[in-house]
């Protein structure tokens, strides 16, 4: 298994681990590192998985309020916490897209990882939403560079 993959099931476990702590901040890193050295002994690039959870971490009322806006199928507080961990990541990547780690990999990766762990409705579900989070990002970015 590639490592990036690997982390980002790492990171996924971590936030849905971390939200049975009430989302303490300090309780996240801690989570991460702990299931990192668990599970995640042969990845190469533990940076990677480090930074991410930092990232969600950091940005995480900017994610939720993405997510808010783009969930238009259910109340966001009803999403279960496994789609949440995912989207979040996803979302997190969406934003900070660069060329190690194009949007079509971020939501890929997302698909999979909710393949390997929810249902095929969960897939469902994930596609749908980071479509639209996708499209409200381009358009947001497509927006600030015309009135440049």
């Amino acid at each position: 298994m590639p490592t990036r993959h690997l982390s980002r099931i790492i990171v996924v476990q971590s936030l849905y681990e971390w939200s049975f702590h009430n989302y303490e901040k300090e309780k996240c890193q801690e989570i991460f590192e702990r299931n990192l050295q668990e599970f995640g002994q042969d990845i190469d690039e533990p940076d990677f998985g480090r930074n991410l959870i930092k990232g969600i971490i950091e940005n995480l009322e900017t994610i939720d309020q993405i997510l808010k806006e783009s969930i238009k199928s259910l109340p966001y507080e009803q999403v279960p916490l496994l789609e949440k961990s995912i989207l979040r990541l996803a979302v997190y990547e969406l934003l900070n897209e660069s060329e190690a780690t194009p949007h079509k990999v971020s939501i890929n990766e997302a698909i999979e990882i909710a393949k390997n762990f929810g249902t095929t409705a969960t897939a469902k579900f994930i596609n749908g939403v980071l479509g639209t989070v996708y499209e409200n990002i381009q358009k947001t970015k497509n927006e600030k560079k015309s009135s440049s």
